[in-house]
């Protein structure tokens, strides 16, 4: 296949280039970084260099690179991931807007199908939210409909995977992690209720050249874990594998005072399986569980 990946250098990105041009696939990424694009070189990728806000020059470069298949992992987010709402909202507009140009793009290119990345956590109307997220939610939303409606107008195939919590060796936010609880900054929390989906970031690649040519076109996939498990329960599985002492456990009120945005995302309950894309897409994650897929971060995260 010719793959065109828009945001290549992004947490999923860079893994999800890696495996697809190790499964021998053709592949153009785009990047807003001159510096990104030399990583991409390196990996054998071609580099696009082009902000997917400005729709003429996306639509330049997708006519030019020609691929047969799009994949959608653009985002803007910090580093060690989002700790306001604030930070949400470049993001946001990628996921109305960009997603917008991308498909508009995509079709002018001539491309048969896109996948687009989405996020569990915010599912619309399924999930439960504070009014300050409120806005990531609908983002999330436009992107997803989006992407189903150009599938059910025929304009272009449209597959939509709902990436659960990501974590791994180079994922930022598992180095933060681990940095914090070898320093007994990473509480548990007392009476810990959560029910959180993850996906290990190789998982989470996989499922994404599974959904090239092997999901129905108009689906939609939770792409997580075997299990889902407790933010106090991730919280010990990154103790363990980092070889940390035991995480100090803090009732809810405090990450709440200190940290509302991250509280509320690691307060969620949410259950999802990964069954339908097991029985559509014959795809099975290689870790079941976050202990499974962190126990083989250690010596990475030294």
């Amino acid at each position: 296949m010719n793959v065109f990946v828009a945001g290549g250098t992004g947490a999923i990105g860079m893994p999800l280039v890696r495996a697809l041009v190790a499964a021998g696939h053709q592949v153009t990424a785009s990047t807003r970084s001159t510096a990104n694009a030399a990583k991409l070189e390196r990996l054998g990728v071609t580099p696009a260099i082009v902000d997917a806000l400005d729709a003429d020059g996306l639509k330049r470069v997708l006519v030019a690179a020609r691929p047969t298949h799009v994949i959608h992992q653009l985002t803007a987010l910090p580093r060690g991931g989002p700790k306001t709402a604030r930070d949400l909202e470049p993001t946001n507009r990628l996921r109305v807007d960009g997603t917008r140009n991308l498909i508009a793009a995509a079709t002018a290119a001539g491309a048969k199908r896109i996948v687009g990345g989405s996020f569990a956590l915010f599912r619309g109307t399924n999930t439960a939210v504070s009014a300050d997220i409120e806005s990531a939610v609908a983002a999330v939303a436009s992107m997803e409909s989006q992407i189903l409606e150009a599938n059910r107008t025929g304009a272009i195939e449209g597959v939509v995977l709902r990436y659960g919590l990501f974590y791994g060796p180079d994922v930022p936010a598992t180095v933060d992690m681990f940095a914090m609880a070898r320093r007994r900054m990473l509480p548990a929390i007392r009476r810990d209720r959560s029910l959180l989906p993850c996906i290990h970031i190789d998982d989470a690649a996989s499922a994404t050249i599974a959904a090239l040519d092997r999901a129905p076109a108009g689906s939609v996939f939770d792409i997580v874990d075997d299990e889902p498990v407790s933010f106090s329960d991730i919280v010990r599985a990154v103790a363990e594998a980092a070889g940390a002492p035991r995480p100090i456990a803090v009732p809810a009120w405090l990450p709440r005072l200190l940290a509302p945005y991250t509280a509320k995302v690691i307060s969620m309950r949410l259950p999802l399986s990964n069954q339908q894309a097991r029985a559509e897409m014959a795809w099975r994650p290689a870790f079941p569980n976050i202990r499974a897929g962190l126990s083989q971060s250690r010596a990475h995260a030294a």
